[in-house]
């Protein structure tokens, strides 16, 4: 019975996971980094019931009441925290991606969660871990991914990784967690709200951030290989971008300002193929990085010292600066 306890209580939002892992066409999350996720889950479920049993009687709280307002805030803060660090670390390019690495920490979530319920409920109501397993399990998973969701769409908006951008995608997490906690509803109408709301949005939001990528990589990728194409031949002088880089030679040494272009063009051959392995993967391919890459890093980073952050500020009307942009550099880096 506990072997059959734990799959019912655990294998929806496993199922799930794999369903989300399986529809992005471009597997742009690693196993790897999944199962990090995982475990990141699992230890901020342990954290999440250690704080919330010190809460719990240092309040003297109802428990009735702690678990409908007080432990959703907890719980959903806890296991923002990982996937803000990936945020804030350009390690999320999409909001796919949010979704997937924010249901991978609910998952990690419930399973912790989960088995120490199995442990201290000691329940032989299969019915009971079967509500906990598509509803509660999900929930968790739901809640974390529609942070991730929301988190990353307002970075992107604004360009920016600021906390308060954070705030809206957890407020919405707690309100959720809390109204599932209230149980208005009877179990299983509960459940199965959850069941057909958050797969639904979340699909939708498949949907939309493929759209989003594909629209990103038809511009960017003509872009970037056009102005890298110009540098590559010296076809610059009667360009804007030629009129820009002659005034910095009146503002840099000339071995800076050599510097400058060199980095750029670094810059942008790491962008053009990152962007070129992404269009391979979408045709079912899967490409290996080149092996001059970790040498091409080294040596924008050597660069980069070189013309110091004044001379990078000087380069910023060239270099896109978009969380998206960054992080396919950090993706091809990875490799």
């Amino acid at each position: 019975m506990p072997i059959a306890k734990i799959l019912v209580s655990l294998l929806p939002v496993f199922t799930f996971l794999a369903v989300l892992i399986f529809l992005d066409s471009y597997k742009l999350v690693t196993l790897r980094a999944i199962l990090q996720t995982i475990l990141a889950g699992c230890l901020a479920a342990v954290v999440s019931l250690v704080v919330n049993s010190w809460l719990l009687r240092q309040s003297g709280l109802d428990i009735a009441f702690y678990s409908r307002y007080a432990s959703p805030l907890i719980e959903e803060l806890v296991k923002a925290i990982y996937l803000t660090y990936l945020i804030k670390a350009k390690k999320v390019g999409f909001m796919v991606d949010g979704a997937i690495y924010g249901f991978a920490v609910g998952a990690g979530f419930a399973l912790v969660e989960n088995i120490y319920y199995l442990q201290a409920l000691e329940s032989s109501n299969l019915f009971l871990w079967i509500i906990r397993g598509f509803g509660t399990a999900i929930m968790h998973g739901g809640t974390t991914a529609i942070f991730g969701i929301l988190a990353k769409n307002l970075s992107e908006r604004q360009a920016s990784e600021k906390l308060h951008l954070f705030v809206p995608g957890l407020g919405i997490a707690i309100l959720i967690h809390s109204v599932f906690n209230q149980f208005i509803l009877p179990p299983l109408l509960t459940t199965l709200s959850l069941l057909i709301t958050l797969p639904l949005l979340i699909v939708m939001v498949f949907a939309r951030s493929e759209k989003s990528l594909q629209n990103w990589l038809g511009i960017g990728f003509d872009s970037d290989m056009a102005l890298l194409e110009m540098i590559v031949s010296g076809d610059l002088a009667d360009t804007k971008i030629g009129r820009y880089l002659q005034t910095l030679r009146t503002k840099f040494p000339g071995e800076v300002v050599a510097d400058m272009l060199c980095f750029l063009r670094i810059y942008l051959e790491l962008a053009v193929r990152a962007k070129g392995m992404l269009l391979m993967r979408e045709s079912g391919f899967r490409p290996e990085a080149a092996p001059d890459v970790k040498e091409k890093f080294d040596e924008l980073n050597y660069l980069e010292k070189s013309i110091g952050p004044t001379g990078r500020l000087a380069m910023l009307p060239f270099l896109r600066q978009s969380s998206r942009d960054l992080w396919q550099l950090y993706m091809l880096g990875k490799k």
